[in-house]
């Protein structure tokens, strides 16, 4: 079971994130292994707010500014303006509670 954020980066080493994570978090997990395509699978069948977040993030490290605006508003979320692996911490702490 993963509960905070050194766990979670941990965990990183393994070859599938935890199976007790949530979908936006086994986003976010598969983002920081390089998968982008699986990471953005898991949350765009995914309707949470949660997930939208993630799924804003993702397009942002994609790039698509303009898509990714429109995840930020359907989270909730200021459009990040930092780094992406500050902004990929925050989310992740924030989803895991921390």
């Amino acid at each position: 079971m993963v509960v905070d954020l050194a766990q979670f980066k941990a965990s990183l080493a393994g070859d599938a994130p935890a199976s007790d994570v949530t979908p936006p978090l086994a986003g976010l997990w598969w983002a920081a292994k390089g998968d982008w395509d699986r990471a953005h699978k898991i949350v765009q069948d995914d309707d949470t707010r949660e997930a939208a977040w993630v799924h804003a993030h993702l397009h942002r490290i994609e790039g698509d500014l303009g898509n990714a605006s429109y995840w930020y508003r359907q989270a909730g979320q200021p459009v990040a303006k930092d780094a992406l692996d500050v902004e990929w911490e925050r989310i992740t702490s924030a989803l895991l509670g921390s």
